[in-house]
């Protein structure tokens, strides 16, 4: 069975441990070769993946260390995939549409930009043609399905984008978003999806759907890989005259948040979302999370005005001349959908914008009742013989919650939100004001690393494995803090998904990084602790007589220094804080115990850490202080990417 890296995590701790790109690459290739032929459109050739591996290998000569190669190239052989109306310098760009198409001359900013972070794409995917629809089914070079179900859609537009990570080829890819074509495949495939908000992110080199509303989206299994690719491809871009880059505050003002959700939703008959939406409600008020029942009537009126308003008239201005020539080219709901546009005069589109500019006003006021919403991604989750019977109708149901995100200009992060009877996946959106992209990535991490929900199609969860990269040059959005912060060290039951993370995350702390202590530290269990928790003691012997310390697995939360009061009060004898010395030599706050509590304590280094101590100790998780609550059945026996042969 091959192994590949699953997260941008993994890819940079196997390359720092050693790992060859040339070889780990190959890997990703071959998979790439046994995912269903939907999934591309171009897949990299032998030649194209030479001249990335010769580049890397150019990048990696002037560095006297792994890990300052991966501090100045931050994707360093990280694999990705781009959906085909993006550009990639000689590479066609079909938008979905077999006609004769030149190779692009220049990359797409966005794509530069991870070229000079290092990353290495693999292929163009798949999507509805010309970024038109949300099913992934409008497409000539086939329909790629769910990483879930041959029967059901993946969802579209970004299509084949989705699937590419869900299977495990990439470690993310590069989608785009008018309508929701970032968000509803993320739902459809168990994936996040960042939508940035409209102008965060260059669009130059993007073949436009309505190019005043188009983002750059990026899938990812955490929001940790979203939020760091985001960070390198965001920016102004002085050649795009829709960039309008204005970063805004990396969080919210309180660590309990008011979020606004639907006061009701009609979920697709049969499809179990209700009980989960239900489910995602009650998970949101255990963060501590207060709900607020807000009117969505005014954003539904908002949607109407992207394909039952002028704003086709926009999609007509990039088809105008295919049309005319070839319109036999064209998807049939395609044209049908944007032929409509010629119902509508210049009258008819200032009228449109004048709307818009009244229901933005009239929204307004909406984030001073909360501070983000919390909707249900899709209602439902259509099979390809419901959208081959209604096209037209069966995609317009799934923007229901996403179609007004970007006509107002607000950020969006879709998450996993549970799985089905039927081991379908169910997805969540967070939306947000402009700018507080970085935030609703802090908001996305806490929800993801308390639920602890398989990546994608794999079996790995969440709080298996790494969880951001541990030296990049440009941190991810929820880590750029605008609050005074302090690097806090734990080690046992306030780790991830563990009984007291929530003291950290209630107090608006945020995961940094994923580590281990310098070989100076040994690990012990207490007795008589509820919850369970371990004692960390540093030796330094000088004789053979002393105990030899090893490096301990701990996590290094971003603390807010206004709360670390409050903190220090619910920490029991005979733990406290002092300073811990981390693998990188670095000295950190962390929890450190009483000596006195560690004579007789049950002495458990030699498993590295709490986690892998907790893991050994039973088979049996009903009474393990590691059980995490969760609102999905166990997952299926056989993961879509066990399927294809992989390791993850």
């Amino acid at each position: 069975m091959t192994f590949l890296p699953l997260t941008i995590a993994a890819w940079l701790n196997a390359y720092r441990d050693g790992a060859s790109p040339r070889e780990l690459l190959a890997n990703a290739f071959g998979l790439c070769l046994k995912l269903p032929a939907a999934v591309w459109i171009h897949l990299v050739s032998p030649e194209e993946l030479a001249l990335q591996l010769d580049q890397l290998e150019t990048l990696a000569a002037g560095f006297e260390s792994r890990s300052a190669l991966l501090a100045a190239h931050p994707l360093f052989g990280v694999p990705y995939a781009v959906k085909d109306n993006i550009d990639i310098a000689g590479v066609p760009t079909t938008a979905a549409c077999k006609r004769s198409t030149p190779a692009a001359q220049t990359s797409a900013t966005v794509v530069q930009r991870l070229t000079e972070a290092g990353a290495v794409w693999l292929g163009k995917t798949n999507l509805d043609q010309f970024a038109t629809g949300l099913v992934g089914t409008r497409s000539p070079f086939g329909q790629p399905h769910s990483a879930f179900s041959p029967a059901h859609v993946s969802g579209g537009s970004s299509s084949g984008s989705a699937v590419a990570v869900a299977l495990g080829a990439v470690a993310f890819s590069l989608g785009t978003d008018t309508a929701g074509s970032g968000r509803v495949p993320a739902a459809f495939n168990q994936l996040g999806g960042l939508k940035p908000t409209p102008g965060r992110v260059s669009t130059r080199g993007v073949l436009p759907a309505c190019r005043s509303l188009d983002c750059v989206s990026v899938f990812a299994h955490t929001v940790d890989d979203a939020a760091h690719v985001m960070s390198l491809i965001e920016g102004p871009d002085a050649l795009d005259d829709f960039s309008r880059f204005e970063p805004g505050p990396a969080t919210w003002p309180r660590s309990k948040l008011r979020l606004g959700v639907p006061q009701d939703v009609a979920f697709q008959a049969g499809s179990s979302y209700d009980a989960l939406w239900q489910a995602a409600l009650a998970q949101a008020r255990e963060l501590g999370h207060e709900l607020v029942t807000v009117d969505f009537s005014a954003m539904h009126r908002t949607a109407e005005l992207l394909y039952s308003g002028p704003w086709l008239a926009e999609r007509h201005a990039v088809l105008e001349s295919l049309l005319a020539e070839c319109p036999e080219l064209l998807d049939p709901a395609v044209k049908q959908v944007v032929e409509a546009a010629a119902s509508y005069s210049a009258t008819d589109a200032f009228k449109g914008l004048y709307r818009l500019k009244a229901l933005q006003a009239q929204l307004s006021p909406l984030w001073q009742a909360v501070d983000a919403l919390l909707v249900p991604s899709t209602t439902g989750h259509p099979t390809l013989a419901q959208v081959q019977a209604d096209p037209i109708g069966t995609n317009a149901a799934l923007g229901q919650f996403t179609n007004f995100v970007n006509l107002l200009g607000w950020c969006a992060l879709a998450l996993p939100g549970g799985v089905t009877d039927q081991q379908m996946p169910f997805g969540i959106t967070f939306i947000a004001p402009a700018g507080l992209d970085a935030a609703l990535t802090a908001l996305g991490a806490q929800w993801q690393r308390h639920l602890n929900l398989p990546l994608g199609g794999s079996q790995v969860r969440w709080g298996d494995g790494p969880r951001a990269p541990a030296a990049a040059a440009h941190p991810p959005l929820h880590r750029l803090q605008t609050e005074a912060t302090v690097p806090l060290a734990v080690v046992g039951a306030h780790l991830s998904g563990m009984p007291l993370n929530k003291q950290l995350t209630e107090r608006g702390a945020v995961l940094q990084d994923r580590t281990h202590t310098a070989r100076h530290y040994r690990l012990y269990a207490l007795a008589n602790t509820t919850p369970p928790k371990p004692g960390l003691q540093r030796v330094l012997g000088s004789n053979v007589a002393s105990p030899v310390g090893v490096a301990i697995a701990l996590e290094v939360w971003d603390m807010p220094t206004h709360q670390l009061g409050s903190f220090l009060n619910v920490i029991p004898s005979p733990l406290g804080l002092g300073k811990v010395e981390l693998a990188d030599g670095r000295w950190v706050n962390g929890f450190i115990c009483e000596g006195h509590a560690l004579e007789g304590a049950n002495d458990i280094t030699s498993h590295g850490g709490w986690r892998a101590y907790l893991q050994s100790l039973s088979t049996s998780s009903t009474t393990s202080p590691n059980a995490t609550p969760t609102v999905t059945p166990a997952p299926p026996s056989t993961s879509p990417l066990t399927q294809l042969g992989v390791q993850a």
